[in-house]
């Protein structure tokens, strides 16, 4: 079956290069950039498949020399086989992940959405650390980190943060990155030395285009108001800032970072039309929750999901059950083992639901 697939895919590769030489194909510059997008979806299972193909031809050959009288050809067939097997079932593991549905969202930027809970000071003040290691993380993969709203603490902290994060498949890297995130440490204005237990809420929203989220302009009212904070004269004096709210959800959205009521606009309806996309797709998963259970966790903010443990220099995610003693590492932004283990966790889930559906 999966063979089938594959064949299918690699005649459809075949078919959509075949295009790129007809002139009607090349003198249009949008069916053009269509299939140039088509094949970059299909080119890595292709080539696997393609490699898998030749190993497994390789196989055969060596086990036909296995009939050779010559003990040498027979000797040199073992070897062959020894180190074509493994590569065999690598390849196979491999093409049945490439195979898997793809998360439609996983192409998206994001919302980012950084909250400080419970623990006063020492809350907004981690917040604060979270968002750099974020953007630290988002630096080393070459993205782009916009402030779209801060709400800062009297001591460097920051009680609220949202940002947007651009660039390539950044939603496939930070999607379960949602939920508590908890911290252990000693505070600064701590005189006994006690390990205090502080919480931010994080969130990641896939940005919505116009084309996910419509919204009506009967649904919207938008407030203007001076806005707070650092930013100048001209931040405190114009009527810059925006809040905006969605009445058939009452859902509200600030945004004071620029000085132009305009960009504040745009900006706020960025938010908003991710928060509302990410109440459509918890409604999407709660009924694919009936049919198949996510192990990962569902990415709900009351859901602690991580604990970063300063004396002991530990990160633990409590979903997966991993724990590294590199918490001064994570901080710096090098975040992708925990990525990469939060991904391999949840594509292996989704290979036992596929298994046991077939």
């Amino acid at each position: 079956m999966i063979i089938d697939r594959l064949e299918q895919m690699e005649q459809r590769y075949n078919d959509m290069q075949a295009q790129f030489a007809l002139p009607e194909v090349l003198n249009d510059h949008e069916r053009y950039q269509k299939i140039a997008k088509a094949l970059r979806e299909i080119e890595t299972p292709v080539e696997k498949y393609r490699e898998f193909k030749q190993v497994q031809q390789g196989l055969a050959d060596a086990r036909q020399m296995l009939t050779e009288k010559d003990a040498d050809l027979r000797l040199m067939a073992e070897e062959e086989i020894a180190a074509l097997d493994p590569r065999a079932a690598a390849l196979e593991e491999e093409l049945k992940v490439l195979l898997l549905p793809k998360d439609p969202n996983d192409e998206k930027n994001i919302i980012l959405e950084i909250r400080a809970g419970t623990g006063g000071d020492e809350a907004s003040l981690f917040a604060a650390e979270i968002f750099r290691m974020y953007t630290r993380f988002a630096e080393m993969k070459r993205w782009k980190v916009e402030v779209l709203s801060l709400s800062e603490s009297g001591i460097g902290g920051y009680k609220e943060v949202i940002a947007i994060i651009e660039g390539e498949r950044v939603y496939s890297q930070l999607k379960w990155e949602s939920g508590v995130h908890r911290v252990q440490r000693v505070p600064e204005t701590e005189q006994q030395g006690r390990v205090h237990t502080s919480a931010i809420t994080v969130a990641v929203l896939p940005e919505a285009e116009e084309v996910d989220i419509k919204i009506e302009a009967k649904d919207i009212r938008i407030d203007t108001f001076c806005s707070s904070g650092p930013g100048g004269q001209s931040v405190n004096t114009t009527y810059s800032a925006v809040r905006i709210t969605h009445l058939p959800t009452n859902t509200v959205v600030s945004c004071q970072d620029e000085k132009s009521q305009i960009k504040n606009r745009e900006k706020g309806m960025r938010v908003l039309r991710s928060r509302l996309y990410e109440v459509e797709m918890a409604k999407q998963n709660a009924e694919l929750a009936q049919a198949r259970k996510q192990q990962v966790g569902s990415g709900d903010r009351s859901e602690k999901i991580r604990t970063y443990n300063f004396p002991q220099n530990r990160v633990t995610d409590h979903r997966i059950g991993l724990t590294l003693h590199q918490l001064d590492l994570v901080m710096q932004g090098r975040l992708q083992p925990i990525v990469d283990a939060l991904i391999a966790h949840y594509q292996a889930e989704q290979l036992k639901g596929e298994t046991q559906a077939a």
